[in-house]
């Protein structure tokens, strides 16, 4: 029995012709955060999509809790119930309020109570210190908290693992340190498994018990955080580094 949550093995992409994953295998267990870095177009954010069927992969293998997917509509649609994720672009609802656009997903796909879930939400909007605004459009709230909203209608689906793809990229630098303290609290508060794309390095070296570095859609270093950042393994990998100014 491991207690490995997800098992990555030999997985290929391609897009057309061209090959955008390269045999990526990598495993994270429960509680364990892992960023994937590297340089722009490394494969990163094709990586963390493929993992919850928003990217089609070629071959190769993805366990989830012992389980092999079948990387059918249905499957992936009940997985999306277990595997939540945030993006960089928020993807709110603009025609509802930010308690309806918590509300949907447990109560029209979980089937859940739409009052329980009310107050799952409402003490997540208090973590994040946006309960005042429940009844807000998005258009009437910032970048920020637009994200921090993504991050809360995630977690209201009781998610086993979550996925952020470059969840600060679009924000001002002064909005960036609110969402990055919600992600490391879900790490040292609740134990969230996590995988994350970030090119957040001084967050990264913080959080990552474990970093996947990428280059033209191949793991080039596979390596625990600390260890990462003090001694990375490659000459590319050093150089990534150097030329994020850590």
């Amino acid at each position: 029995m491991t207690d490995e949550i997800l098992k990555v093995e030999h997985l290929n992409k391609f897009y057309g012709d061209w090959q955008a994953l390269h045999d990526i295998s990598f495993g994270i267990k429960k509680g364990e955060v892992v960023t994937l870095l590297g340089p722009s177009g490394s494969g990163k954010s094709t990586l963390i999509r493929t993992l919850n069927g928003l990217e089609e992969f070629k071959d190769g293998a993805i366990y989830f809790q012992g389980q092999k997917v079948t990387p059918d509509p249905k499957t992936w649609q009940a997985l999306r119930q277990k595997i939540g994720m945030v993006f960089q672009s928020y993807d709110l609802f603009p025609n509802l309020t930010v308690m309806d656009n918590i509300l949907l997903a447990p109560v029209k796909v979980q089937g859940r109570d739409k009052e329980d879930v009310r107050k799952d939400a409402l003490e997540l909007l208090d973590r994040v210190e946006l309960r005042d605004h429940a009844d807000s459009y998005p258009r009437q709230l910032s970048g920020g908290q637009k994200q921090r909203i993504a991050i809360v209608r995630a977690l209201a689906m009781h998610p086993e693992l979550m996925l952020f793809d470059e969840v600060t990229a679009s924000l001002d630098p002064e909005m960036v340190r609110g969402v990055l303290k919600i992600i490391k609290e879900l790490s040292d508060r609740d134990n969230m498994t996590m995988i994350i794309v970030t090119h957040e390095m001084n967050f990264a070296a913080k959080i990552a018990d474990k970093v996947l570095f990428l280059e033209n859609g191949k793991i080039l270093e596979e390596t625990p955080g600390k260890e990462f950042f003090d001694h990375p393994q490659t000459a590319r990998a050093a150089e990534f580094l150097n030329s994020m100014d850590f």
